[in-house]
């Protein structure tokens, strides 16, 4: 049996996990709504002829392919620094939040401004983390 001797400041780490819960309901949310607006019924994820629609979509579809390893770097790095990863952990929710604004602009360039906040502000320094923590429980240094 493993036991795992967590710190209390893990707990930021977790707060971190409900804010992607709560990022990924928003982007559900608005793509429902512009979905009504513009008339794009179910179950069509993309439409041919509105492509503001597909922006909003589109935003939402790149969140979901990156939460699964955001929360793998997230939590493993949170193992050994908390309050260091539940930072990056926000920095990131905010660089999703501006990326997916500018998504929302109907303009696909305007989600890059979010794209480096999420990726080299906060998954790097994440993915640093991760390294360092599977090195610390090897017993590299």
């Amino acid at each position: 049996m493993v036991a795992l001797q967590l710190s209390p400041d893990f707990g930021y780490v977790v707060m971190v996990v409900a804010g992607t819960w709560v990022l990924n309901l928003w982007q559900m949310m608005k793509v429902a709504g512009v979905r009504k607006t513009l008339g794009v019924p179910y179950p069509i994820m993309f439409s041919e002829d509105k492509p503001l629609f597909n922006c909003y979509q589109r935003a939402h579809q790149n969140t979901l392919e990156n939460i699964p390893h955001f929360l793998a770097i997230l939590l493993l790095s949170g193992l050994y620094f908390p309050k260091y990863a539940a930072g990056a952990g926000l920095i990131w929710l905010v660089g999703r939040v501006v990326y997916s604004l500018g998504y929302y602009t109907g303009e696909p360039k305007n989600r890059l401004y979010g794209f480096f906040i999420s990726k080299p502000c906060a998954e790097l320094p994440l993915a640093v983390m991760t390294v360092l923590t599977a090195g610390n429980i090897v017993g590299w240094w």
